[in-house]
Parts: C-alpha cells; sequence; structure tokens
C-alpha cells in the first residue's frame, strides 16, 4: 500500500534579537546617568575598551558640551507649574481648599505656605551627605524619654511600627489594641500622648484627626476650629461658609478667618520627618538659543570617548596566542565595537529627535507652553526617517533643558483637540492651560459651567464638547462649578 504525503515547505524571515541588539535597544531607554554608569561597568569588565585622552593629550573640551549659567536643572517643568500661585489668595479672598487638599493627595513632604521660599535662603541640599533618622528612629527617641513602664512602651512601639510615611496608622487603631495587656482607656491615652510628639499629629487614622490633633495643641486654641474640623471639612471643600456659620452661630466673616488657622497645620505630617530619596536630573539635551535661532547639543558630559586599546589589537596578530586566548580576545573585541558603534548611535538618534521637537515647536520655545502644537509620535518618525518604537524608546526618561525650564521629551508629545467642525487643532496641554485660567478668573459667586467654558474656548476657534471640557477639568483636580461656588 502506497502512502502518498503531501509536504509543504514554507520559508519565512525572522530577526533574532542578539545580546549585542538587545544592549543597543537599552542604550537608547537609559538615561544620562545610567547610560554613563553602564560604561563604567563595562570599561571594567572588558579590557578591550580604553578611554581616549588618559594622558591629557585628548582631553575634552567641556565647553562644547556644557551650557553655563543653567538655572533650575534639577526641577522639572510642566505648563501647571511654570506659575507658582500662593496657597491664599488676595485680603478678602476665600481659603483655598483645593490646594490645601492637594497636598494631603500628592507627596508633598512640605504643608501649605503663605509665601514663596527665598531660594537664596535654602541649604545647599547636594552638599548633605548624611542619612537623616526615620520617622520610626524620631518616635521611639522621644518614646524613651516618657515615663513608661513595660507594657506601655510594648504599645507605644506597635503604634510607631504601625505609622506609614505620611504619619497615618497603615491598621486600625483597634486591632493594634487587640493584644495590649492595657485597658481600651489606657490604650488610647497612650495613642494621644503620640499624636502630641513631635511632628504632632502622627498616629492618626484619618485626616479629621490629624488636625485635630495639631489644633488641640496651638498657641492660641480655637474650640470653634475644633469643630469645624470634626463636623465640616466637607463644607470648606464646598465653600459653603454661610452653612459652617448656622451651624455653628457665629459670623460668616469668623468662619472664614477661623478656618485660615489651616494654613499652619500639615496634613501629612510624617513627610517632615520621613527621609525622602531625591532624584536629580540630568539632561540630555540642550536647547540655546544665539540670534533668534535654536540649537540643540546632546549632553555628552560624563560620557567617556572609547576606543579599542590598541595593546589587545596587537596580540590578536601574534601568531603564538593560543586558540582560547584568541577567542577571548577576539569575543572582547567585538563587544567592544559594539558599544562604542551604540553609544554613537544612541547620542546621534537623540540629536536627531530633539533637533526635529525643536524644528516642530518653534513657537513654544518663543512663546511658552501656550504655544505648545499637537506632536505625535509618527511626526517626528516620518521627519527622521526611523520607526515610531524607536522614538518612543528615545524620548522615555530623557529631558531637555531650555531656556525656559526643563521638560521631559514625552511632554512635547500631546494629541490635537478641539479642531473638529472647522476649529484651531491645539495640544490636550494647552487645552488644560486654557480651561485652567478661564476657572482662575472666574466670578466666585457665579463660577463657569462646563458648558459655559466650552462655548467661550469656541470664541478662540477651540471647539470642544462639554463632556470634553468635564475630562480635562477632572484631570486638572478642579471641582465642579456647584463645588467651586461660594455660598454667601
Amino acid at each position: 500500500m502506497a502512502i502518498k504525503m503531501n509536504q509543504s515547505m514554507k520559508q519565512t524571515q525572522s530577526l533574532m534579537m542578539t545580546p549585542q541588539l538587545q544592549q543597543a535597544i537599552k542604550l537608547l531607554t537609559l538615561t544620562h546617568m545610567e547610560m554613563t554608569n553602564l560604561i563604567s561597568e563595562e570599561m571594567v569588565e572588558n579590557p578591550m575598551l580604553e578611554e581616549l585622552g588618559v594622558d591629557g593629550s585628548d582631553a575634552k573640551n567641556e565647553a562644547d558640551y556644557k551650557v553655563e549659567t543653567l538655572e533650575g536643572q534639577n526641577q522639572e517643568t510642566s505648563p501647571d507649574n511654570m506659575k507658582e500661585d500662593p496657597l491664599m489668595k488676595k485680603e478678602g479672598d476665600d481659603f483655598d481648599w483645593q490646594s490645601y487638599v492637594e497636598t494631603f493627595d500628592n507627596n508633598s513632604s512640605s504643608p501649605p505656605s503663605m509665601a514663596k521660599a527665598d531660594l537664596d535662603e535654602l541649604p545647599n541640599y547636594e552638599n548633605i551627605v548624611s542619612k537623616g533618622a526615620t520617622l520610626v528612629e524620631h518616635l521611639e527617641w522621644q518614646l524613651r524619654m516618657e515615663d513608661l513602664n513595660d507594657a506601655e512602651m510594648n504599645l507605644a512601639m506597635e503604634i510607631v511600627y504601625s505609622i506609614n510615611d505620611d504619619g497615618y496608622l497603615a491598621h486600625p487603631f483597634e486591632e493594634i489594641i487587640a493584644e495590649t495587656e492595657l485597658d481600651r482607656e489606657h490604650a488610647f491615652s497612650i495613642l494621644g500622648m503620640i499624636q502630641k510628639l513631635d511632628p504632632v499629629g502622627c498616629a492618626s487614622e484619618n485626616l479629621v484627626d490629624c488636625l485635630l490633633a495639631q489644633a488641640k495643641i496651638a498657641e492660641e486654641r480655637s474650640p470653634l476650629l475644633e469643630k469645624i474640623i470634626r463636623d465640616h471639612l466637607e463644607d470648606i471643600r464646598c465653600n459653603d461658609f454661610d452653612k459652617i456659620a448656622k451651624t455653628t452661630g457665629v459670623t460668616t466673616e469668623i468662619v472664614r478667618s477661623t478656618i485660615e488657622l489651616l494654613q499652619n497645620f500639615h496634613p501629612k505630617p510624617g513627610r517632615l520627618i520621613s527621609p525622602q530619596e531625591t532624584h536629580y536630573v540630568v539632561p540630555d539635551i540642550y536647547v540655546v538659543e544665539m540670534n533668534g535661532v535654536f540649537s540643540v547639543k546632546v549632553n555628552d558630559e560624563g560620557v567617556p570617548r572609547l576606543r579599542i586599546s590598541q595593546l589587545y589589537q596587537q596580540m590578536l596578530k601574534d601568531p603564538a596566542m593560543k586558540s582560547e586566548a584568541t577567542e577571548f580576545v577576539t569575543d572582547k573585541l567585538n563587544k567592544a565595537r559594539w558599544l562604542i558603534k551604540s553609544i554613537q548611535n544612541r547620542q546621534r538618534t537623540i540629536h536627531k529627535v530633539a533637533e526635529a521637537i525643536v524644528s516642530q515647536q518653534q513657537e513654544f520655545f518663543k512663546k511658552g507652553p501656550e504655544f505648545l502644537k499637537p506632536m505625535v509620535l509618527k511626526n517626528i518618525a516620518n521627519e527622521i526617517g526611523m520607526h515610531e518604537s524607536t522614538v518612543s524608546r528615545v524620548t522615555t526618561n530623557k529631558y531637555m533643558h531650555t531656556p525656559i525650564g526643563l521638560f521631559e521629551l514625552k511632554y512635547f508629545f500631546n494629541s490635537g483637540v478641539g479642531g473638529k467642525d472647522g476649529g484651531v487643532d491645539i495640544s490636550s496641554e494647552v487645552l488644560k492651560l486654557k480651561i485652567k485660567s478661564l476657572v482662575e478668573n472666574e466670578a466666585p459667586k457665579k463660577p463657569l459651567s462646563d458648558q459655559k467654558i466650552a462655548e467661550l474656548l469656541s470664541r478662540d476657534d477651540v471647539k470642544v464638547a462639554r463632556r470634553t471640557v468635564a475630562k480635562y477639568r477632572e484631570m486638572l483636580g478642579i471641582l465642579s462649578s456647584s463645588k467651586r461656588k461660594i455660598k454667601g
């Protein structure tokens, strides 16, 4: 019996991700500092690599790579923080509860302030190398100075070790005291004692308890403030001062002046002590304006200029060298050549992308964030003849130092909004700025609705729907018009 077999052969092409190719792709995503660290490691591991100018003859001219008198190098700039607004408005305005709550919701470690700090008076943090005490260590140090017996100290330490970095209990207090030898009233007295330690308000379960703890030790203790904290935080958020006045039996003016005392309180007391990890941003690109023209320089500072070791190249020519040694040296030689090529390719690619961004965003660099144009990865990819994924890798964790601040490259990529029905297409970041500006300049007693904001934007040919305004308003953390309205 004959068996007939049909065989078909299919030829396919595939790209093998070699270790060298993986390294080249990885280099594109690294920050400037990560890349210099990787190069240092490779120079230790690969004897084929050596740095040009080790004898000083080829020393790099840093003036070619460094822009002098750079300001604010360690702070990322965005449209929302280009203009820093004080928490308290002009005299006679209302308490800005939204800004106060933001200090509780974000990672800020400082309390709300009524004045900007003088930068000249701040310490040079780059000179601080010692490790500060943790919040637990700081509280434990204070507890050691209290006259506590073993049972009290055990409970106190249980409480302290349950406090998170913000200063709040990570577990309900009822769970913490479940195993204690102390009675309930005694346990709560230990909790109250810890809440009075520095920083005041730690070991609280919620914002109300935290603020109350601080109110009770204030120099000018105010029973009215304590009542407002206890019963009316939601009313403060909604600016309903008339309701608070009616409930407490005082005038609206007294309510407002009392609420202003919250400025002295810390919604995240633990952040005053907990050491924070500081991230220093080193720009990958400098944009410099000369005679009205913006030019791009890639930051090569700290990047060694590598070459292949002459000594090991000569070794390869030695016929007496054993095959194992030849194989080792050849492998290291290939890796060294690939690394040098990958570094050069990385710097060239970053330069191309940065140059294309600057070319397309001239108005932004000349006039500021309000003139940021809509731009997507495809725009830059087409201009420089590279794939979108390559552009995406290049913009990851890369920063551009410009005459108007420090920006992450990803910041420049925004989809267009408002271009439908014959309207002007603007970037989503610019739309946020416009909405923010309209809300900041609205009448407090007659705030703008989302529909009204959409109508006002249409006068500038930015045609967006009400739901689009609501979406971006919420992204900015701005309350609805009904909750922004000042009552009374």
